[in-house]
């Protein structure tokens, strides 16, 4: 049992304490990057059913988790792209302390994988009472620590851009001659 991750792929940046305080861009898939969430029409993102769903979950992230708070997010057709910050003021004095912790470990309270795994459920488990059962996640989450005032600038006017770039998306059914 030990072992049992030992040749797994880790996702994380090795020992960063992701419950520590800090701004984390996030971007979630659905499951074969399927467009469950919507569309773009004109530069604007027209939320489906699921989509709405998926907007009022990431709203209640920081009613279900007192150290969280919110900066821009969007629902896109295929994904959500959103800014956590993580707001632990017991943590705050220590946040540049580097602190040596495992890569492969079991969820942290109030980390950023619990507090997306939380949404992720969230999201699943009332998509399904409401008749949604074939919606599903990508595993995982990317996500980006978010280290200085400009980047944060930046990743704010992409997400803010997003629907308005979405005819250049890969994953967008219209591009397939990209």
């Amino acid at each position: 049992m030990l072992f049992r991750f030992k040749d797994k792929k880790q996702y994380r940046l090795p020992n960063y304490d992701y419950s520590g305080n800090g701004y984390y861009f996030i971007t979630i898939c659905t499951k074969n990057r399927e467009h469950f969430f919507g569309k773009v029409i004109d530069g604007r993102m027209r939320l489906s059913s699921i989509g709405k769903i998926a907007k009022y979950h990431w709203r209640k992230n920081p009613k279900r988790f007192s150290s969280v708070h919110l900066d821009e997010f969007i629902v896109m057709p295929n994904h959500l792209h959103g800014i956590i910050i993580i707001d632990n003021r017991s943590n705050a004095p220590c946040r540049n302390a580097p602190r040596r912790v495992p890569t492969i470990r079991p969820l942290i309270k109030n980390s950023l994988s619990s507090i997306i795994n939380h949404y992720k459920g969230a999201v699943k488990n009332d998509c399904k009472r409401k008749g949604f059962e074939y919606f599903n996640w990508q595993s995982r989450f990317y996500d980006h620590i978010i280290r200085n005032e400009k980047s944060l600038v930046n990743i704010q006017a992409y997400i803010r851009n997003n629907p308005l770039r979405w005819y250049l998306d890969r994953n967008n059914p219209e591009n397939l001659f990209i």
